[in-house]
């Protein structure tokens, strides 16, 4: 049984209609907030991972741009640098032609009976001449004793012996594994 003094105990314990409502409607408040801010986090979560696809797209094409701008680069060097190589060939090919009269004159057996200073100074003139074609990197193709090579030589007379170049006809030139022109000779 219940005394009295249990009973007024249990009084101050005992809710009222209006208290057990309001705090089953503060109670459902509570979960409608929780659920709003449950909805509120996965559109977050939802918003971030969004951003973080975007983002990362971005990097990606980011870094496909920058490859592209390297590869440009790249290729732009490359195109510099031929063109500075065709451009020296085509220069050393307009100079060939003035080597070949220097080397004509100078091969002339009037050359030897010619005025001594004039010689010099023709002598000292083509020097000039063969170092600038040095200075481009330019080397002589004159390969007497050699033997035959169709990518640096290019054969006018044929004797019929072996493969050795007898002859000289006309120097060739060379700069780095780039034939300018082959020299032309005289095999066998």
């Amino acid at each position: 049984m219940v005394n009295d003094k249990d009973r007024n105990d249990l009084d101050e314990f005992e809710l009222t209609n209006d208290e057990v409502s309001e705090e089953i409607s503060i109670n459902s408040e509570i979960d409608e907030v929780e659920g709003r801010l449950e909805d509120k986090v996965k559109k977050l979560r939802s918003d971030l991972a969004e951003a973080q696809a975007e983002k990362r797209e971005a990097l990606e094409q980011l870094q496909r741009e920058r490859a592209d701008l390297l590869n440009t680069k790249k290729r732009l060097e490359e195109q510099t640098r031929l063109d500075r190589e065709r451009a020296i060939a085509r220069h050393v090919e307009e100079l060939l032609p003035l080597c070949d009269s220097f080397d004509m004159a100078m091969n002339d057996p009037a050359w030897q009976h010619a005025d001594p200073t004039w010689r010099k100074g023709v002598e000292g003139m083509y020097a000039q001449l063969m170092g600038l074609l040095a200075s481009y990197g330019v080397t002589v193709l004159a390969p007497v004793g050699e033997t035959f090579n169709p990518h640096e030589h290019e054969a006018l007379i044929d004797n019929g012996g072996d493969s050795k170049i007898t002859a000289v006809i006309q120097k060739g030139y060379k700069r780095g594994e780039l034939v300018i022109r082959p020299a032309r000779v005289a095999v066998g």
